[in-house]
């Protein structure tokens, strides 16, 4: 039997598809599935000239959406989540082994980038704090990236080669077993279109009683940014905010989560006026609705 299912969501990917499935060529015995929200571009055309099964989505379904479409349509026990901006090096059936303790529900490689460094604040992260949050929204940790809250989010001490427990690999490359996927729901639909649905299934494994494992023999060229640099501003910060609120909401004492709305009105004026100069009332515009998102999430967060 199969033991690993590749799902890989696309949008408008016709550009990183190609390399991300060539990459899988030399791997045996797996399912691949494509998953397409709706491209407009070559995405499909490049997923069918390599003769790979495609899920094509009448319009955007969302990421989140479009994971669990992947997942109910294989069969393997263990489901890996790869970004098609990422390409395969080495190692999958590495990860593949983490699941040979029962213990383990979620497992993620090393992400590298063209340079060939390890994507060090990015692969492997702690769960978010309400400090953590509060201080990206305030832009303290772009001013002082290195402060406790940012470190301890982004991991900025881990060791990069050697293997460990973590909380959250990265979405781009994280294999999970089918098992834990239904024991906890799969991932929330509510995350639309992107971001935190990653972050939030993390946590749930966790919550459920499973660990979550780093190995970094298993590794991954990704690029990144390839969906959210294509987005127009306006809606690459509505999803990206929505999306944290939402998690937010779901995850903090009420309070709490009013402070980060707070936080949220607060950041988005700062960057505001910090973006007329650049891009005029288009920066009014873009901050000023999403200050309004988070005193609508403050009134009524869910």
């Amino acid at each position: 039997m199969t033991r690993v299912a590749i799902v890989i969501v696309t949008y408008n990917s016709g550009a990183q598809i190609g390399a991300c499935l060539d990459s899988l060529r030399t791997i045996e015995d797996v399912e691949i599935v494509v998953v397409d929200n709706s491209s407009t571009d070559a995405t499909r055309l490049e997923a069918e000239s390599r003769g790979v099964r495609i899920i094509a989505n009448a319009g955007n379904a969302g990421f989140a959406a479009a994971v669990n479409q992947g997942v109910l349509a294989t069969t393997a026990p263990l489901l890996l989540l790869l970004n098609p901006d990422a390409r395969i090096q080495c190692g999958l059936s590495s990860l593949a082994q983490e699941f040979d303790d029962p213990a383990v529900g979620a497992a993620g490689g090393m992400l590298t980038g063209s340079d060939g460094r390890p994507q060090t604040g990015f692969m492997v992260r702690n769960l978010p704090t309400a400090t953590a949050l509060t201080f990206e929204l305030l832009g303290l940790n772009s001013l002082w990236p290195r402060n406790p809250a940012n470190w301890h989010y982004r991991c900025l001490g881990l060791d990069p080669v050697t293997p460990g427990f973590v909380e959250q690999p990265s979405g781009a490359f994280l294999m999970f077993s089918r098992v834990i996927w239904e024991r906890v729901g799969g991932f929330d639909e509510r995350y639309w279109p992107l971001w935190f649905e990653d972050v939030d299934f993390c946590w749930k494994v966790k919550q459920a009683g499973k660990l979550v494992r780093y190995n970094p023999l298993a590794v991954a060229q990704h690029d990144g940014g390839h969906t959210a640099g294509a987005l127009p501003l306006e809606l690459r910060e509505r999803y990206w905010y929505g999306s944290l609120l939402e998690y937010a909401a779901g995850h903090y004492r009420s309070l709490v989560f009013r402070l980060i709305c707070a936080a949220t009105i607060f950041g988005a004026a700062l960057r505001a006026v910090r973006g007329l100069p650049q891009l005029g009332f288009k920066a009014v515009a873009v901050y000023g609705a999403v200050c309004r998102l988070a005193f609508r999430r403050m009134v009524r967060p869910r």
